[in-house]
């Protein structure tokens, strides 16, 4: 006999008696996983989502806000105080698009640059942390596995889908600033 979605030993309704189904599962662990990477850098002063635009910003310098909040999933209005933070702290900087004098170039300063190395090596623990359970073999097929669904759900490599609802501290600022 075949199984179909109402009672296949992968849905939900199939798992009643169990700890949940892969979906509940990765949830469960997703929520672990963030709550731990988030006390793991704040010792850095860093959030997730400013931990997340720093490793974007090194991926891809030079663009501009509205690049950058496009490639996040989230409003301008948004990035600007995330982004306004991190300048004031030294750790970014905008400069003048050579392209386009109107808009300007989101770049990593020396002291952004240490700190993204810093978290390079928290988010390296954390992967270890997280995973210390399985072999070498199966966390490469685990990785394997979740980055097909991922891509089948049309999530952005490497970007939290998280973006798309972060509420700003504070008002953001009328700066102009592009």
């Amino acid at each position: 006999m075949g199984m179909n979605r109402e009672n296949g030993a992968n849905s939900e309704v199939g798992n009643r008696g169990q700890q949940g189904g892969a979906a509940f599962l990765l949830a469960q662990l997703g929520a672990h996983a963030a709550g731990l990477f988030a006390e793991r850098i704040a010792g850095l002063d860093l959030t997730p989502p400013q931990a997340g635009l720093l490793r974007l910003m090194a991926r891809t310098p030079g663009r501009s806000q509205r690049q950058l909040a496009a490639d996040l999933g989230m409003p301008p209005s948004r990035f600007v105080p995330l982004a306004d933070e991190l300048e004031e702290r030294g750790l970014i900087e905008r400069r003048k698009n050579p392209n386009d004098r109107r808009l300007h170039a989101l770049h990593l300063t020396e002291q952004g640059e240490r700190l993204l190395a810093e978290l390079h090596q928290a988010g390296a623990a954390h992967e270890q942390h997280v995973c210390e359970a399985l072999s070498p073999e199966e966390h490469r097929q685990l990785s394997t596995l979740l980055r097909r669904m991922a891509e089948q759900h049309g999530l952005s490599p490497g970007v939290h889908p998280g973006y798309r609802s972060i509420r700003p501290d504070r008002p953001a600022r009328r700066s102009g600033r592009e």
